[in-house]
């Protein structure tokens, strides 16, 4: 009976064990998927930046900067790890797709025929909507990684995580150039 009752037990235990690697693996993998989503909807604007570039190539006095920011913005957003989550290069890709609005808000006022082409007036509609997407998809990431890192840095889960997986915890996403222009910081 005492046996039993150890045996019993042990393959509670092992069970356990096992519930939590899986939930550790299902936070991962929830949060991979998330950065495949952030990924993405930064790709979808490659198809509207490079129809944006022929747009602007069309205006003969446009400045050769902006279309420069166009292309490097483009191919920054190509080059982003579709695998692994490489908050640097996000980053990198906010910052010069936050210069590239600004800079086309001065030519618009510059040139105000530009204004008026359906097209490129399409085009940054599209832009605000893509840069709202990506803005969700961060915001869904950074709750993911919250999940996950809680899920591996909790105890118990932290000892199968160690024992069996050792995930490192992943760091969530801040945009340096809005914390640059907000001074709030709580005292945690």
């Amino acid at each position: 009976m005492g046996f039993v009752l150890f045996f019993g037990f042990f393959l509670l235990l092992i069970l356990w064990g096992i519930l939590i690697r899986n939930k550790i693996i299902r936070y991962f993998n929830a949060t991979r998927r998330a950065w495949s989503d952030v990924t993405s909807f930064e790709l979808q604007k490659v198809k509207t930046l490079h129809h944006l570039e022929q747009t602007l190539q069309q205006y003969t006095q446009f400045e050769q900067n902006t279309l420069e920011k166009v292309t490097q913005l483009r191919q920054h957003i190509m080059n982003l790890n579709l695998n692994d989550s490489d908050i640097s290069q996000l980053q990198q890709v906010e910052k010069l797709n936050q210069e590239l609005l600004q800079t086309l808000h001065v030519v618009v006022e510059n040139y105000p025929d530009l204004k008026a082409d359906q097209l490129y007036i399409q085009m940054m509609q599209e832009i605000q909507e893509q840069n709202e997407n990506v803005g969700a998809a961060i915001h869904i990431f950074n709750r993911n990684v919250e999940v996950f890192n809680n899920q591996i840095q909790m105890f118990p889960n932290n000892i199968i995580n160690t024992l069996m997986l050792s995930k490192k915890a992943i760091r969530p996403f801040h945009d340096p150039i809005i914390r640059q222009n907000y001074d709030y910081r709580p005292n945690f």
